[in-house]
């Protein structure tokens, strides 16, 4: 489904990412890991066309988009759904929600699709016409997470989705992004809580200053510590958080 090789991006003329490689199938749940600065939100917003390649290819579902704006990536069915929410403080739910389904394939489908958010996440029906500054940070990822699936995603990449929420707020994101995926949608995961991901995830790859360092199953990754403590920030007393 989605295939990079060898990419390479910058910030300005810092490099941020070198020689990635990696690939995601259809309805596949792929983590990407590693320690702050690593280079994994840089991977999700160069695959989404937020940031330029220097090197490199990157398809998906067979069409090369490497040199495609946004919006074009976006209506070949890829959803970003970013660090720190980003939801418009001053509209409603349902109005952020709405402009999710900016694309025609996905606005012809908006009254469905609404109604599978609302189906996945309750919560956000009860709350459709508050205004999305005034609720919780878990509430509002899920509306960030609700507002990538009104685009009708094939694949839906989240940046961290667990970051600056509680323990069971956590419970419940996790356990709704394994929903999403159980209904066939593929999920490309960047997490700090690397424990969690590892149980979301089939495979993992472990960046380390901007290029892949490790690849391999969850099962994998998980049963290494020797991995887990020198790549990912994991000690051997049982933590299982990033830095970042």
């Amino acid at each position: 489904m989605l295939t990079l090789s060898r990419v390479g991006a910058n910030y300005g003329s810092v490099p941020a990412v070198t020689a990635i490689s990696l690939a995601v199938g259809e309805g596949e749940a792929v983590g990407l890991l590693g320690a702050n600065g690593a280079g994994k939100s840089t991977t999700l917003r160069a695959i989404s066309g937020l940031v330029r390649l220097t090197a490199g290819t990157i398809t998906f579902l067979g069409t090369d988009i490497a040199a495609l704006p946004p919006y074009k990536i976006a209506a070949l069915g890829i959803a970003h759904v970013p660090e720190g929410r980003q939801v418009f403080p001053e509209l409603t739910v349902k109005e952020n929600l709405e402009i999710g389904a900016y694309i025609p394939s996905a606005k012809a489908e908006r009254s469905r699709s609404l109604d599978l958010v609302f189906t996945i996440f309750p919560v956000l029906a009860e709350r459709r016409r508050q205004l999305a500054g005034t609720m919780s940070g878990g509430e509002q990822q899920m509306l960030a997470v609700g507002r990538g699936l009104m685009l009708k995603p094939r694949l839906l990449m989240l940046d961290e989705p667990s970051l600056g929420l509680a323990p069971v707020v956590t419970d419940v994101t996790f356990e709704k992004i394994r929903e999403i995926h159980a209904m066939g949608t593929a999920i490309l995961l960047v997490e700090q809580n690397v424990g969690r991901a590892l149980t979301l995830v089939q495979r993992a790859y472990v960046l380390e200053s901007g290029k892949v360092i490790l690849h391999g199953s969850s099962e994998e990754l998980a049963n290494k510590r020797e991995v887990r403590a020198a790549y990912l920030g994991i000690g051997t007393e049982g933590g299982s958080r990033l830095v970042g």
